[in-house]
């Protein structure tokens, strides 16, 4: 699908904090990305990276901590911890200062009258930061609340100007004009209650987990609609054999409960229960984690043929990096709450930057039994690749598009890996353990075919529909190619 260059949506400084009794637990902490319209959007990582809440915060299933979240220019997502905290350090520290000045005037009585200035002037400091910071909270929360109300409003000015004519047409006949006035007096009721955040929708990792198993297919999908204002009986039936047949489902399944179903096909349901809805962006948490290869696959392929039928921007939320690579367009990658690097998906396989990252990578095994011999697996250990206690980490960028989180000192040992040049340490830069060395190209190369091979042995293994054969057929090709 053509990729624009409108900024759909905005992640600014995210934090996500869980209260667990008098510590938090940083789940997501500042992350910033942008999705641009049409895209694919990759989040990779390990399992409680902090890649399903990031999704969970942007869709406002959590109250986000901190930070912004901006679709389509619009703030639909606001924390106000960071004002509070920067009130609470701001009084913390006039009240350090304004102790040493009473107790510096009570030493010095005949400076007294200055002492006293001093502390008035500390006093109005804190009270316009208090004031400011406050003044940030009372928008943070009344926000979403005036986003909503502009978005319907300019959804029933657009059925103004849609229907204006129609109306004026449809004066000479009173049974069509009575029939198009209600149809836009339903739609403008519907309009009414739309929500900003619903055209963003959300297909959960667990099919099964997921969907009410007491209510039918047909309520499950039909239920966003009803919530929604509509009440025609006919429309949301025919709305939902639509989404079950764009899903390769068929209109018999709709009167089915969820057990009756394959993983797969319960997958299918969830995807048909966020599209009925007609978002701009989905976000896909692991859809085929729980799936088998084969299906993964025919998953995968619908996911494609969505996106571009429809339109949609998608945030691909997986483990595999093979599969994110082929389906996204850019890739974040996330690490103990934080992103580590960012880039676009074909450059950040041939040039990973990040320790994190190349640890990653190394750990995809190949259907070549050569190479897996040969393959060293590269271990990432923060403690031993990095030294913060002198500066700690910012997002930074390598190449044009391609950011990765570093200091100052790796920043220029890992711009010289990058460019191809010797790093030569000086003596102004942090001492900084070192960092597992590259892959050579002569292996990178190998990989990168290895990998076109084992991507036409998935696509022939899944016309032959078995996961078996699908472990043959890889181990044939990686053969005869050798």
């Amino acid at each position: 699908m053509k990729q624009q260059n409108d900024v759909l949506l905005k992640v600014d400084h995210l934090c996500q904090y869980f209260r667990l009794g008098r510590k938090d637990l940083k789940a997501v902490d500042d992350v910033s990305f942008e999705i641009k319209k049409g895209e694919a959007f990759g989040l990779v990582g390990e399992s409680g990276c902090g890649k399903t809440t990031t999704g969970r915060s942007i869709i406002k299933l959590y109250n986000i901590t901190s930070g912004n979240v901006y679709f389509k220019g619009e703030r639909v997502g606001a924390g106000t911890r960071s004002y509070k905290d920067a009130i609470k350090a701001a009084s913390e520290d006039a009240d350090v200062r304004i102790d040493r000045l009473i107790e510096a005037g009570y030493a010095d009585p005949d400076k007294a009258e200055e002492y006293k200035a001093k502390i008035e002037e500390i006093e109005n400091q804190l009270a316009a930061i208090v004031e400011k910071n406050r003044q940030l909270i009372r928008e943070a929360k009344a926000n979403t609340k005036e986003v909503d109300r502009r978005y319907s409003a300019s959804l029933i000015k657009a059925l103004e100007e849609e229907y204006a004519p129609k109306l004026k047409e449809a004066e000479k006949d009173p049974k069509a004009l009575k029939a198009l006035k209600k149809e836009f007096k339903t739609r403008c009721r519907v309009a009414k209650k739309s929500q900003l955040i619903t055209q963003i929708q959300m297909i959960f990792q667990d099919p099964i987990a997921s969907l009410d198993p007491r209510m039918t297919v047909r309520e499950i999908i039909a239920e966003g609609l009803i919530i929604k204002g509509i009440t025609d009986k006919d429309y949301i039936n025919e709305k939902v054999y639509e989404i079950l047949e764009m899903v390769g489902l068929v209109r018999e399944h709709a009167d089915r409960y969820p057990h009756e179903f394959s993983g797969g096909q319960r997958q299918r349901i969830g995807i048909a229960r966020a599209i009925i809805m007609q978002p701009e962006m989905l976000i896909a948490d692991e859809p085929i984690s729980a799936l088998d290869v084969s299906i993964q696959a025919q998953v995968i392929n619908l996911l494609n043929d969505l996106r571009d039928r429809l339109g949609l921007t998608i945030l691909f939320i997986a483990h595999d990096l093979s599969v994110v690579k082929y389906f996204s367009d850019r890739i974040g990658v996330m690490y103990f709450g934080r992103m580590v690097e960012l880039a676009d998906s074909d450059e950040l396989f041939r040039h990973p930057i990040h320790p994190y990252t190349r640890s990653l990578l190394s750990a995809i095994p190949l259907p070549d039994p050569v190479y897996e011999k040969q393959r060293e697996r590269e271990t990432y250990n923060p403690l031993q690749a990095h030294d913060y206690s002198v500066e700690q980490p910012t997002f930074r960028e390598i190449a044009p598009g391609h950011m990765v989180l570093c200091n100052s000192e790796e920043f220029e040992r890992y711009l010289a890996e990058y460019e191809g040049r010797e790093y030569v340490k000086t003596e102004k830069s942090i001492p900084v353990a070192a960092t597992p060395v590259a892959m050579p190209v002569a292996k990178q190369n190998r990989f990168r075919a290895l990998e076109r091979k084992l991507r036409i042995a998935s696509i022939a293994s899944t016309i032959l529909g078995s996961a078996v054969i699908s472990g043959i057929v890889a181990l044939i090709v990686a053969i005869l190619s050798m």
